[in-house]
């Protein structure tokens, strides 16, 4: 993922132009912020490459759950080339997910950090954590 950097400053305004997507449910907003092959690592989950898989995962994310993201606070690498973001999912699972817990509308609120890769002008690396544990437990599937 070699390629032109930029400075902090567009870097974290890309970052959270990519946050600001996501909490109105704009995909095409999101993928605007994205390289044509970006890498996806999610939380318990493989690598996805490219938009369209990307596309994909939100669609699947879209289905199933209903989040908005709050206290997002980024930070930045001197040269732009990384950036980092802590924020608070407030979420709503609408629908089942393979391998979890059965869906009934149970609302959740859990910690979560990003860490991306910027090259470019675009995002190159989308990485997500957070505890699934803490997240089936406020669900209702931990007991």
């Amino acid at each position: 993922m070699s390629g032109k950097t930029q400075n902090a400053e567009s870097a974290e305004a890309l970052v959270k132009q990519y946050f600001a997507a996501f909490n109105v449910g704009d995909v095409d907003g999101m993928l605007a912020c994205l390289a044509d092959d970006v890498a996806h690592d999610v939380n318990q989950g493989g690598r996805r490459t490219g938009k369209t898989q990307f596309a994909e995962f939100c669609a699947h994310m879209s289905r199933c759950y209903r989040e908005n993201l709050t206290d997002i606070a980024v930070m930045t690498s001197l040269d732009g080339a990384r950036a980092s973001a802590e924020f608070t999912v407030n979420g709503t699972y609408l629908a089942d997910d393979e391998g979890l817990p059965p869906a009934s509308g149970q609302t959740y609120c859990l910690p979560a950090g990003t860490f991306f890769e910027i090259a470019d002008g675009k995002i190159a690396r989308v990485t997500t954590y957070y505890n699934l544990n803490d997240w089936i437990g406020q669900v209702g599937g931990g007991q």
